[in-house]
Protein backbone atom coordinates (compact mmCIF):
# COMPACT_ATOMS: atom_id res chain seq x y z
CA UNK A 1 0.00 0.00 0.00
CA UNK A 2 1.50 3.63 0.73
CA UNK A 3 4.87 4.24 1.71
CA UNK A 4 3.38 6.60 4.40
CA UNK A 5 1.64 4.04 6.32
CA UNK A 6 3.21 1.66 9.09
CA UNK A 7 1.56 -1.41 9.57
CA UNK A 8 3.26 -3.04 12.00
CA UNK A 9 3.34 0.06 14.13
CA UNK A 10 0.34 0.21 13.69
CA UNK A 11 -0.30 -3.00 15.32
CA UNK A 12 0.44 -2.47 18.15
CA UNK A 13 -2.53 -0.06 18.18
CA UNK A 14 -5.12 -2.79 18.08
CA UNK A 15 -4.50 -2.80 13.87
CA UNK A 16 -6.53 -5.82 12.35
CA UNK A 17 -6.44 -6.82 8.79
CA UNK A 18 -9.83 -5.77 8.82
CA UNK A 19 -9.04 -2.52 9.07
CA UNK A 20 -7.00 -2.38 6.35
CA UNK A 21 -9.67 -3.58 3.91
CA UNK A 22 -11.46 -0.37 5.27
CA UNK A 23 -8.88 2.04 4.51
CA UNK A 24 -7.39 1.01 1.24
CA UNK A 25 -9.91 4.05 -0.63
CA UNK A 26 -8.28 6.77 1.75
CA UNK A 27 -4.70 5.35 1.68
CA UNK A 28 -5.48 6.19 -2.20
CA UNK A 29 -5.83 9.58 -1.51
CA UNK A 30 -3.13 10.07 0.66
CA UNK A 31 -4.41 10.28 3.73
CA UNK A 32 -3.11 7.66 6.61
CA UNK A 33 -4.70 5.19 9.34
CA UNK A 34 -4.28 6.67 12.51
CA UNK A 35 -6.11 5.93 16.19
CA UNK A 36 -7.39 9.03 18.78
CA UNK A 37 -4.75 8.19 21.68
CA UNK A 38 -6.13 11.56 23.71
CA UNK A 39 -9.15 13.82 24.15
CA UNK A 40 -8.91 16.61 26.10
CA UNK A 41 -10.67 20.01 26.32
CA UNK A 42 -11.78 19.64 22.16
CA UNK A 43 -8.54 18.81 21.13
CA UNK A 44 -7.65 15.67 19.51
CA UNK A 45 -4.04 13.74 20.13
CA UNK A 46 -3.64 10.61 17.10
CA UNK A 47 -1.09 8.24 17.28
CA UNK A 48 -0.13 6.70 13.89
CA UNK A 49 2.06 3.83 15.56
CA UNK A 50 5.20 6.38 14.66
CA UNK A 51 4.26 9.35 16.58
CA UNK A 52 1.71 10.86 18.20
CA UNK A 53 0.35 14.59 17.05
CA UNK A 54 -2.13 17.30 18.06
CA UNK A 55 -4.83 17.02 14.94
CA UNK A 56 -7.79 18.84 14.14
CA UNK A 57 -11.52 17.93 12.31
CA UNK A 58 -11.92 18.50 8.45
CA UNK A 59 -15.14 21.24 7.86
CA UNK A 60 -16.56 18.58 6.25
CA UNK A 61 -16.68 16.31 8.55
CA UNK A 62 -17.57 18.46 10.93
CA UNK A 63 -20.30 19.40 8.76
CA UNK A 64 -21.89 15.95 8.27
CA UNK A 65 -21.70 15.04 12.37
CA UNK A 66 -25.40 15.21 13.14
CA UNK A 67 -24.17 13.97 16.88
CA UNK A 68 -21.68 14.69 19.61
CA UNK A 69 -21.42 11.21 19.51
CA UNK A 70 -20.29 10.46 15.90
CA UNK A 71 -16.79 13.06 16.82
CA UNK A 72 -14.10 11.21 17.24
CA UNK A 73 -13.07 10.00 20.97
CA UNK A 74 -10.34 8.29 22.15
CA UNK A 75 -10.45 4.66 20.57
CA UNK A 76 -11.70 5.29 17.27
CA UNK A 77 -9.62 5.03 13.77
CA UNK A 78 -9.43 7.41 11.75
CA UNK A 79 -8.39 8.51 8.28
CA UNK A 80 -5.87 11.63 8.29
CA UNK A 81 -4.15 13.72 6.10
CA UNK A 82 -0.82 15.77 7.12
CA UNK A 83 2.66 13.82 7.35
CA UNK A 84 3.88 12.40 10.83
CA UNK A 85 5.01 15.26 12.75
CA UNK A 86 4.80 15.75 16.07
CA UNK A 87 5.27 19.54 15.69
CA UNK A 88 2.30 19.92 12.59
CA UNK A 89 -0.98 19.52 13.03
CA UNK A 90 -2.79 16.42 11.19
CA UNK A 91 -6.28 16.78 9.42
CA UNK A 92 -8.69 14.06 10.03
CA UNK A 93 -10.88 13.65 7.31
CA UNK A 94 -13.35 10.65 8.19
CA UNK A 95 -13.90 8.61 11.13
CA UNK A 96 -13.76 4.65 10.23
CA UNK A 97 -16.82 2.17 11.52
CA UNK A 98 -16.34 1.23 15.34
CA UNK A 99 -16.13 -2.43 16.60
CA UNK A 100 -18.06 -0.95 19.88
CA UNK A 101 -19.12 2.16 20.98
CA UNK A 102 -19.72 3.05 24.70
CA UNK A 103 -22.08 5.59 25.13
CA UNK A 104 -23.79 7.61 27.81
CA UNK A 105 -26.87 10.22 27.75
CA UNK A 106 -25.36 13.73 27.95
CA UNK A 107 -25.55 15.21 31.42
CA UNK A 108 -28.57 17.69 31.45
CA UNK A 109 -31.48 17.64 29.88
CA UNK A 110 -30.83 17.45 25.89
CA UNK A 111 -31.70 14.10 25.16
CA UNK A 112 -28.70 13.75 22.91
CA UNK A 113 -25.23 10.84 23.39
CA UNK A 114 -21.91 10.99 24.39
CA UNK A 115 -19.29 8.90 23.13
CA UNK A 116 -16.82 7.40 26.33
CA UNK A 117 -14.33 5.41 24.45
CA UNK A 118 -14.47 3.51 21.30
CA UNK A 119 -13.31 -0.09 19.85
CA UNK A 120 -13.06 -1.79 23.28
CA UNK A 121 -13.23 -5.12 24.14
CA UNK A 122 -13.63 -5.08 28.07
CA UNK A 123 -14.94 -2.11 30.18
CA UNK A 124 -13.19 -2.15 34.12
CA UNK A 125 -15.65 -0.37 36.29
CA UNK A 126 -13.81 0.47 39.37
CA UNK A 127 -15.56 0.88 42.65
CA UNK A 128 -14.04 1.60 45.67
CA UNK A 129 -13.81 -0.51 48.66
CA UNK A 130 -13.51 1.17 51.69
CA UNK A 131 -16.64 3.20 50.52
CA UNK A 132 -19.84 1.73 50.26
CA UNK A 133 -19.96 -0.08 46.89
CA UNK A 134 -22.71 1.16 45.23
CA UNK A 135 -24.40 -1.61 43.56
CA UNK A 136 -27.19 -0.09 42.04
CA UNK A 137 -24.60 2.79 39.93
CA UNK A 138 -22.51 -0.42 39.00
CA UNK A 139 -25.83 -2.08 37.65
CA UNK A 140 -26.28 0.85 35.37
CA UNK A 141 -22.76 0.91 34.29
CA UNK A 142 -22.68 -2.53 33.29
CA UNK A 143 -25.86 -1.86 31.35
CA UNK A 144 -24.38 0.44 29.34
CA UNK A 145 -21.10 -1.46 29.06
CA UNK A 146 -23.44 -4.65 27.16
CA UNK A 147 -25.17 -1.98 25.13
CA UNK A 148 -21.84 -0.92 23.50
CA UNK A 149 -20.63 -4.45 22.85
CA UNK A 150 -17.50 -5.21 25.06
CA UNK A 151 -17.31 -7.09 28.29
CA UNK A 152 -17.74 -5.35 31.36
CA UNK A 153 -15.67 -6.67 34.66
CA UNK A 154 -16.27 -5.16 38.17
CA UNK A 155 -13.28 -4.36 40.14
CA UNK A 156 -13.18 -3.60 43.99
CA UNK A 157 -10.60 -1.26 44.49
CA UNK A 158 -8.59 -0.36 47.65
CA UNK A 159 -9.05 -3.97 49.54
CA UNK A 160 -5.91 -3.10 51.76
CA UNK A 161 -8.28 -0.24 52.93
CA UNK A 162 -11.62 -2.13 53.69
CA UNK A 163 -12.62 -4.16 57.21
CA UNK A 164 -14.18 -7.11 55.56
CA UNK A 165 -13.37 -7.16 51.52
CA UNK A 166 -13.92 -10.56 51.24
CA UNK A 167 -17.43 -10.24 52.65
CA UNK A 168 -18.62 -7.05 50.51
CA UNK A 169 -16.45 -8.94 47.89
CA UNK A 170 -18.79 -12.41 48.07
CA UNK A 171 -22.07 -10.27 48.60
CA UNK A 172 -21.64 -8.17 45.24
CA UNK A 173 -21.19 -11.00 43.41
CA UNK A 174 -24.19 -12.58 44.54
CA UNK A 175 -26.15 -9.62 43.80
CA UNK A 176 -24.09 -8.84 39.65
CA UNK A 177 -25.04 -11.81 38.34
CA UNK A 178 -23.09 -12.54 34.71
CA UNK A 179 -19.97 -10.66 35.40
CA UNK A 180 -17.11 -11.21 36.95
CA UNK A 181 -16.04 -8.99 40.23
CA UNK A 182 -12.80 -8.75 41.55
CA UNK A 183 -10.87 -7.37 44.47
CA UNK A 184 -7.70 -5.49 44.47
CA UNK A 185 -5.14 -2.96 46.37
CA UNK A 186 -3.54 -1.53 43.43
CA UNK A 187 -0.87 -0.65 46.58
CA UNK A 188 0.08 -4.14 48.33
CA UNK A 189 -0.46 -5.95 44.17
CA UNK A 190 -3.15 -7.77 45.74
CA UNK A 191 -5.08 -8.89 42.51
CA UNK A 192 -3.34 -6.76 40.57
CA UNK A 193 -2.65 -9.62 38.19
CA UNK A 194 -5.38 -11.04 37.61
CA UNK A 195 -6.67 -7.85 36.02
CA UNK A 196 -3.54 -7.86 33.97
CA UNK A 197 -4.63 -11.01 33.06
CA UNK A 198 -8.26 -10.42 31.44
CA UNK A 199 -5.71 -7.42 29.15
CA UNK A 200 -4.87 -9.41 26.10
CA UNK A 201 -1.80 -8.05 23.59
CA UNK A 202 -3.44 -5.51 21.25
CA UNK A 203 -6.76 -5.65 22.92
CA UNK A 204 -8.02 -2.46 24.02
CA UNK A 205 -9.92 -2.10 27.61
CA UNK A 206 -11.44 1.41 29.50
CA UNK A 207 -10.88 2.18 32.85
CA UNK A 208 -14.39 3.49 34.17
CA UNK A 209 -15.52 4.91 37.67
CA UNK A 210 -16.43 7.69 39.69
CA UNK A 211 -13.62 9.87 40.90
CA UNK A 212 -11.16 8.63 43.66
CA UNK A 213 -11.90 4.71 42.76
CA UNK A 214 -7.79 4.70 42.74
CA UNK A 215 -8.36 4.52 38.44
CA UNK A 216 -4.96 6.25 37.86
CA UNK A 217 -3.21 4.05 41.25
CA UNK A 218 -4.18 1.02 39.29
CA UNK A 219 -2.92 1.87 35.67
CA UNK A 220 0.43 2.87 37.03
CA UNK A 221 0.55 -0.37 38.94
CA UNK A 222 -0.44 -2.51 35.23
CA UNK A 223 2.13 -0.18 33.68
CA UNK A 224 4.95 -0.42 36.34
CA UNK A 225 6.24 3.13 36.95
CA UNK A 226 4.48 6.07 37.93
CA UNK A 227 3.13 7.62 34.85
CA UNK A 228 -0.39 8.93 36.13
CA UNK A 229 -0.31 11.45 39.06
CA UNK A 230 -2.11 10.54 42.06
CA UNK A 231 -3.59 12.58 45.04
CA UNK A 232 -3.77 11.20 48.74
CA UNK A 233 -7.52 10.22 50.12
CA UNK A 234 -9.03 12.87 52.15
CA UNK A 235 -10.11 12.41 55.82
CA UNK A 236 -12.94 10.59 55.31
CA UNK A 237 -11.49 8.10 53.14
CA UNK A 238 -12.65 9.31 49.85
CA UNK A 239 -10.09 9.42 46.83
CA UNK A 240 -9.48 12.78 45.20
CA UNK A 241 -10.13 13.29 41.52
CA UNK A 242 -6.75 13.28 39.41
CA UNK A 243 -7.19 12.25 35.82
CA UNK A 244 -8.68 14.90 33.82
CA UNK A 245 -8.83 13.76 30.29
CA UNK A 246 -9.11 10.43 28.34
CA UNK A 247 -5.81 8.85 27.13
CA UNK A 248 -4.97 5.34 25.64
CA UNK A 249 -1.80 3.94 27.08
CA UNK A 250 0.60 0.94 26.28
CA UNK A 251 0.58 -1.85 29.07
CA UNK A 252 3.84 -3.96 29.22
CA UNK A 253 2.20 -7.14 27.77
CA UNK A 254 0.86 -5.22 24.52
CA UNK A 255 -2.85 -4.97 26.19
CA UNK A 256 -4.03 -1.03 25.60
CA UNK A 257 -5.67 0.59 28.70
CA UNK A 258 -7.95 4.04 28.31
CA UNK A 259 -8.08 6.00 31.58
CA UNK A 260 -10.81 8.26 31.91
CA UNK A 261 -11.64 11.25 34.44
CA UNK A 262 -14.17 9.93 37.45
CA UNK A 263 -17.67 10.38 36.35
CA UNK A 264 -20.03 11.88 38.13
CA UNK A 265 -23.59 10.87 36.19
CA UNK A 266 -23.99 8.19 34.07
CA UNK A 267 -27.21 8.29 32.41
CA UNK A 268 -27.94 5.04 30.06
CA UNK A 269 -28.24 5.53 26.35
CA UNK A 270 -29.84 2.53 24.14
CA UNK A 271 -32.45 0.07 24.12
CA UNK A 272 -34.04 -2.19 26.88
CA UNK A 273 -32.30 -5.29 26.19
CA UNK A 274 -28.91 -4.07 27.37
CA UNK A 275 -30.76 -4.22 30.50
CA UNK A 276 -32.46 -7.54 30.15
CA UNK A 277 -28.14 -8.65 29.65
CA UNK A 278 -27.48 -7.05 32.87
CA UNK A 279 -30.49 -8.23 34.89
CA UNK A 280 -29.96 -12.15 33.51
CA UNK A 281 -31.62 -13.83 36.35
CA UNK A 282 -34.96 -11.18 36.09
CA UNK A 283 -35.09 -12.14 32.72
CA UNK A 284 -34.81 -16.03 33.14
CA UNK A 285 -37.49 -15.92 35.48
CA UNK A 286 -39.80 -13.69 33.32
CA UNK A 287 -39.07 -16.59 30.80
CA UNK A 288 -41.76 -18.62 32.83
CA UNK A 289 -44.19 -16.18 34.08
CA UNK A 290 -47.91 -17.06 33.08
CA UNK A 291 -48.90 -14.55 30.48
CA UNK A 292 -46.22 -13.38 27.96
CA UNK A 293 -46.32 -9.49 28.56
CA UNK A 294 -46.23 -9.87 32.35
CA UNK A 295 -44.99 -6.41 33.83
CA UNK A 296 -44.87 -8.75 37.20
CA UNK A 297 -46.59 -5.58 38.95
CA UNK A 298 -49.17 -7.57 40.30
CA UNK A 299 -50.57 -10.12 37.67
CA UNK A 300 -51.58 -14.21 38.63
CA UNK A 301 -48.46 -16.46 37.88
CA UNK A 302 -45.34 -13.75 37.93
CA UNK A 303 -42.69 -16.06 38.03
CA UNK A 304 -40.59 -12.89 39.27
CA UNK A 305 -42.57 -12.10 41.44
CA UNK A 306 -42.73 -15.31 43.51
CA UNK A 307 -38.82 -15.76 43.41
CA UNK A 308 -39.05 -12.45 45.67
CA UNK A 309 -41.67 -13.86 47.85
CA UNK A 310 -39.16 -17.22 48.05
CA UNK A 311 -36.25 -14.89 49.05
CA UNK A 312 -34.87 -16.11 46.03
CA UNK A 313 -34.68 -12.87 43.84
CA UNK A 314 -33.45 -9.36 46.14
CA UNK A 315 -36.53 -6.49 45.70
CA UNK A 316 -34.19 -4.08 45.36
CA UNK A 317 -33.06 -5.68 42.09
CA UNK A 318 -36.04 -6.15 40.74
CA UNK A 319 -36.90 -2.20 41.87
CA UNK A 320 -34.17 -1.02 39.83
CA UNK A 321 -34.70 -3.15 36.88
CA UNK A 322 -37.75 -1.52 36.57
CA UNK A 323 -36.10 1.84 37.06
CA UNK A 324 -33.58 1.02 34.20
CA UNK A 325 -36.15 0.03 31.77
CA UNK A 326 -38.51 2.56 32.45
CA UNK A 327 -35.51 5.13 31.88
CA UNK A 328 -34.58 4.06 28.86
CA UNK A 329 -38.57 3.78 27.36
CA UNK A 330 -38.85 7.35 28.72
CA UNK A 331 -35.18 8.39 26.60
CA UNK A 332 -36.75 6.54 23.35
CA UNK A 333 -39.83 8.79 22.80
CA UNK A 334 -37.79 11.99 24.10
CA UNK A 335 -35.67 10.38 20.88
CA UNK A 336 -38.77 9.98 18.53
CA UNK A 337 -40.13 13.36 19.66
CA UNK A 338 -36.55 14.61 18.90
CA UNK A 339 -36.37 13.69 14.94
CA UNK A 340 -39.59 14.57 14.95
CA UNK A 341 -38.90 18.38 15.19
CA UNK A 342 -35.68 18.00 13.60
CA UNK A 343 -37.57 16.51 9.96
CA UNK A 344 -39.88 19.47 11.11
CA UNK A 345 -37.23 22.17 11.04
CA UNK A 346 -35.51 20.57 7.50
CA UNK A 347 -38.94 20.20 5.74
CA UNK A 348 -39.76 23.89 7.08
CA UNK A 349 -36.23 24.78 5.71
CA UNK A 350 -36.98 23.09 2.79
CA UNK A 351 -40.13 24.60 2.03
CA UNK A 352 -38.91 27.95 2.73
CA UNK A 353 -36.57 28.05 0.08
CA UNK A 354 -39.23 26.66 -2.55
CA UNK A 355 -41.02 29.57 -2.69
CA UNK A 356 -38.39 31.81 -2.38
CA UNK A 357 -36.75 30.00 -5.75
CA UNK A 358 -40.33 30.19 -7.05
CA UNK A 359 -40.78 34.07 -6.01
CA UNK A 360 -37.57 34.53 -7.61
CA UNK A 361 -38.21 32.94 -10.82
CA UNK A 362 -41.61 34.67 -11.49
CA UNK A 363 -41.45 37.83 -9.79
CA UNK A 364 -41.48 40.64 -12.50
CA UNK A 365 -38.72 42.52 -13.60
Amino acid sequence: MADNCNFAALRTLGWTSERSEQFIGHIARGQRPARVSALHRGVWIIDDGSCEQRAKISGSLRHHTLDEADLPTVGDWVAVAGAPNADAIAVIHELAPRASALLRKTPGRESTAQALAANVAVVLLAAALPNDVNVRRLERAIALVWESGALPVVLLTKADQAADAAAVLAVTRTRLTGVDVLALSSLSGEGVKDVADILRPRQTAVLLGPSGTGKSTLLNALIGDARMRTSPVLEDGRGRHTTTHRQLFRLPNGALLIDTPGLRELQLWGEEDSVDATFDDVAALASACRFADCAHESEPGCAVLEAVARGRLHPERLAHWRQLRAELTYLARREVGRAAQEWKRIAAAGARAARAHIRSKYRKP
